[in-house]
């Protein structure tokens, strides 16, 4: 899993993505074991930043289980089971502040 994580998380920093953080949640939730959490700097962006996982994704044989928001681009989730990508424009960021909800110190990673 980590080794998806750290290529999620490229593919992101390629795409200048802003402030991504991977946040480890096996202890909190039966959903997922890792939410990457990144923004993007308008709707437009966080759209391209979707596509852009999910095209590099797919080239390395990780293929989503489904995708939900990226035709509007304010909150994009892409689900590759043990992994939740949370793509923001910065208003919805802001609103839904998931770090808070579901990060700490201890099981939080900036990249």
């Amino acid at each position: 899993m980590q080794e998806k994580i750290e290529k999620i998380c490229s593919i992101l920093q390629d795409g200048k993505a802003e402030d991504i953080v991977a946040i480890n949640v096996k202890e909190k939730t039966s959903v997922a074991d890792c939410f990457i959490i990144a923004g993007g700097r308008s709707m437009t962006h966080t759209k391209a930043l979707a596509e852009r996982v999910e095209e590099e994704m797919e080239k390395v044989g990780v293929f989503a289980k489904r995708t939900e928001g990226a035709r509007e681009g304010r909150w994009v989730v892409i689900d590759y089971g043990d992994i939740l990508v949370h793509l923001f424009n910065d208003e919805s960021r802001l609103f839904y502040h998931l770090e808070q909800l579901w990060g700490d110190d201890k099981n939080t990673t900036r990249y």
